[in-house]
């Protein structure tokens, strides 16, 4: 008997009609037999991975930047569709190349040159995938509180234990697996989500939020650079993780609008009411910058709670599979020399040290966040802006073969990308201060030379640093690039033979 099809037109990587399996693939490139579907369908991992209600939560923390409403909405929007537009730009590399994101970098960089900006990616989507892991944690801990379920450590360790095992266990299936989680969860927290914003609407008071001064220009420039790394920078290094699926012929402007809408739409709905929630009430407001998710289930009947732990711990494992699943494959593009699944559990053992830690032992969770945010959103400015004018500078698919061979087209080390790397990366971590996590007041060195107030002026906090990053890298590639990628397209394709390959 012929078996069903699966409705979405996924499996493990295999062809039409496996049973859900553990993927095989790893940073090998996906042949054009296995690439299906179209651009719309990457409006589901990109839609579940980020309608998580910690979104909500981001209100509470634009108007920690001392701006306005206005202010604030104008920052979110703007930070968020255009970080996300970003890996739109960088989602149309992965159907061009059909290769993971942090592979497709090797053209840039070389193929063992790749592996400095695959150890800051590797850094980000743990860092990130711990994040949310110990949000989850500690949301599913208050809910529990509240209903006289149980409370204090043991709670949280079982709610760890649950969370991780969801995450981990789909990072280490694949993209089988995950595709259909994230339409699961799509679904699941898209309605119980409006059914949330309906129940504590009533505590939105205009003219409360409308009281709120404005800020300087400085404070709204720190805003919109912190929403642009805690949205689309944060996942802009995984962004053709999923488009190389994609079959070659798909549609570039659909890759990148529809991976923009997918992951734009919810976090400006959830931004929007978030601030208004914020802007209500201090007291909320300071209770989510020590509890981001667990701090809106105190404006909640009693009777919602359950359904809101769903809400929010599904919202989160949403964004911490596609990390972990990507953070496996920046690992393997490292240089470990394992399997894809095995790269996956090992960074799940990571995240949970790290949540472990974030929920037991640290005092100040923004304060923590924000400095992770900036300190590797910097470098990660960095890449992008490379990755980007690299790519824009193509007339041509990848060459495939050459991407795992160090001696082919693309080279071993190019010195050029690295040295412009590291220096828009020393450029801005002058630029940005983190007062609030006491290990990285190191930085903000070029405030007072260039000007601008040092570490206690009015750019302070403005973190200048990543946009600054961003363009030097983008500018300094297109400036010095287009030679060597113009040789690089002359060449003859590649054998077909595994001669020369790198094995990790």
């Amino acid at each position: 008997m012929t078996q069903p099809q699966d409705p979405l037109g996924v499996t493990d990587g295999g062809s039409p009609g496996r049973p859900l399996r553990v993927e095989t693939h790893g940073l090998d490139v996906i042949g054009d037999a296995e690439r299906k579907g179209a651009p719309s369908t990457l409006f589901w991992p990109w839609f579940g991975a980020n309608v998580s209600v910690l979104g909500l939560s981001y209100g509470a923390f634009a108007f920690g930047f001392g701006i306005s409403f206005w202010q604030a909405l104008a920052a979110g929007v703007l930070g968020i569709v255009v970080s996300f537009l970003l890996c739109g730009f960088v989602a149309v590399a992965g159907k061009r190349g059909s290769a993971p994101t942090m592979v497709l970098s090797r053209a840039a960089y070389g193929v063992r040159g790749n592996r400095l900006p695959s150890v800051v990616s590797w850094m980000l989507t743990v860092g990130w995938e711990t994040v949310l892991i110990a949000l989850a944690t500690m949301a599913t801990a208050t809910v529990l509180s509240r209903l006289g379920w149980g409370g204090g450590t043991g709670t949280e360790v079982v709610a760890l234990t649950v969370v991780a095992v969801l995450t981990v266990t789909g990072g280490v299936m694949g993209f089988g697996l995950i595709m259909r989680l994230q339409t699961a969860i799509t679904v699941i927290t898209g309605v119980l989500t409006v059914v949330y914003v309906g129940l504590v609407a009533g505590h939105v008071h205009w003219s409360t939020v409308s009281a709120v001064p404005a800020g300087s220009a400085q404070e709204f420039i720190g805003a919109l650079v912190f929403m642009m790394t805690g949205f689309g920078l944060g996942w802009v290094n995984a962004a053709a993780d999923y488009s190389r699926y994609l079959p070659r012929s798909s549609s570039g402007r659909g890759v990148i609008g529809w991976t923009t809408f997918g992951a734009s739409v919810a976090p400006l709905l959830l931004l929007v009411f978030g601030l208004l929630l914020a802007g209500s009430s201090q007291t909320l407001s300071k209770a989510i910058a020590a509890d981001p998710i667990g701090a809106l289930t105190t404006i909640l009947p009693t009777w919602f709670l359950v359904p809101f732990a769903v809400v929010a711990v599904l919202g989160l494992v949403g964004g911490a599979v596609l990390d972990i699943y990507s953070s496996g494959l920046a690992l393997l593009s490292a240089g470990l020399p394992v399997p894809r699944h095995l790269a996956a559990f090992l960074d799940g053992l990571l995240m949970i040290a790290g949540s472990v830690y974030i929920v037991f032992f640290a005092g100040d969770f923004l304060g923590q966040f924000m400095g992770f945010l900036t300190t590797l959103g910097v470098p990660i400015a960095a890449w992008c802006g490379i990755m980007l004018a690299d790519l824009a500078l193509r007339r041509r698919d990848y060459d495939e073969g050459d991407l795992y061979r160090p001696h082919g087209r693309y080279g071993d080390i190019l010195p050029a990308p690295l040295v412009l790397t590291l220096g828009a990366t020393a450029v801005g971590w002058g630029l940005v201060t983190n007062t609030a996590a006491g290990w990285l007041t190191w930085q903000g060195y070029l405030l007072a030379p260039l000007g601008l107030g040092g570490k206690t002026g009015s750019w302070a906090h403005a973190n200048l640093g990543v946009l600054a990053a961003l363009v030097l890298a983008f500018l300094g590639t297109l400036l010095t690039g287009r030679g060597r990628v113009r040789a690089q397209e002359e060449r003859m394709p590649s054998p077909a033979s595994d001669e020369g390959v790198l094995s990790a």
